[in-house]
This record gives structure tokens, C-alpha cells and sequence, in this order.
């Protein structure tokens, strides 16, 4: 089973911006969940909404500005709510670089074969797809801008 996924995209922005795009409650819900309770500095554990498909609770790990973000959530369209890191979950790391103008976001989601196979795998396949879209949304939240 495969245990990581990586997208990598580039925007047009600073990397000011972007990283304000991944770690701004206001503007991460133009682009990923539909709603956050809570905030989103290393060691809290904010709910994300995402509609019809419930809310997951997460934790963040790490708040590097405008470097790195990351959390760990329990994947695959599941709706909890309590202490992830009590549960198998994975990793999600946003790394930001800027180069020539642009920057590149590289997210990688991390952890699926530690989870139970079944649940790893369907994980894997949905948050594999998910992740293509989202990103797309996030390229989009930027292109709307200019």
C-alpha cells in the first residue's frame, strides 16, 4: 500500500500570500473546508466543516511562517471529533518555496499505511483525488485574485 501523496503546484503570489491563503481561517475557507471552529497555530485542535461529508477535528503540528504548515487529521471523508493523535491518522505538511516570482506549494499527505489496510487504502484513493481538486481551488483562489 502506498503511504504518501505529493502534489506540487505554483502560484503567482508571494509567498507571504500563499502561506496566508493555507494558514487564514478567512481565506482557507474560500478554498478547502467550508467552515473552521477553533484556530490554527501549532498545538491546536480546530474542527474543519466540510458540508455534507460532517467535520474532522485536527491537530497542528507545526506553524513555520512562510515556510511550513502542518497538521494531522484522520483522513478519508471521516467525520471525528476528539484527540487525533489518539487515533491512526496522517500527516499533512504544506511546504512553501519562492523562486523567479512564483511560489511552489508542495503538500504531502503522509501516514496511510500505518492505518488499518482497509481504511489506509480507501483513505489513500479518496484524499488522492480529494487533494488534486483542493489544490486546484487553492490555484483558482489565486487567479480570481489578480
Amino acid at each position: 500500500m502506498q503511504d504518501t501523496i505529493e502534489r506540487k503546484i505554483v502560484i503567482k503570489a508571494s509567498k507571504q500570500r500563499v502561506f496566508e491563503a493555507i494558514t487564514d481561517a478567512k481565506q482557507l475557507v474560500s478554498w478547502f473546508p467550508d467552515d473552521i471552529e477553533g484556530g490554527l497555530e501549532a498545538g491546536e485542535s480546530p474542527l474543519f466543516g466540510f458540508g455534507e461529508h460532517g467535520k474532522s477535528q485536527l491537530y497542528i503540528v507545526a506553524k513555520d511562517p512562510h515556510d511550513y504548515f502542518a497538521y494531522r487529521w484522520v483522513p478519508g471523508g471521516s467525520d471525528f471529533r476528539g484527540d487525533v493523535q489518539t487515533v491512526p491518522n496522517t500527516l499533512v505538511e504544506f511546504r512553501i518555496e519562492e523562486a523567479a516570482g512564483n511560489t511552489t506549494v508542495t503538500m504531502i499527505e503522509s501516514g496511510f499505511s500505518a492505518m488499518p489496510k482497509e481504511k489506509g487504502e480507501e483513505s489513500f484513493g479518496q484524499n488522492s483525488e480529494g487533494w488534486t481538486f483542493m489544490l486546484g481551488r487553492l490555484e483558482k483562489h489565486f487567479a480570481e485574485a489578480q
